[in-house]
């Protein structure tokens, strides 16, 4: 997949995330979706396809990912 151009990007925190140390922006650019971390700005960011994205929000709804209680 492409390097999108995010120079232009317009990133978001989630508003419940407040101050927390483990915080990520995003941004949708073009048809994908960017993922950085808010701590480290220029350390990275991750690039998904919009139907990744979903898919992955949605089992985030559903519990998918949840560890062991």
């Amino acid at each position: 997949m492409r390097q999108p151009d995010l120079s232009g990007a317009r990133w978001r925190k989630s508003s419940l995330s407040a101050d927390g140390p483990s915080c990520v922006e995003v941004a949708f650019v073009e048809d994908v979706v960017a993922v950085r971390d808010t701590k480290d700005r220029d350390g990275g960011t991750l690039v998904f396809r919009r139907d990744e994205w979903t898919a992955f929000i949605g089992g985030v709804k559903t519990g998918e990912f949840d560890g062991p209680a």
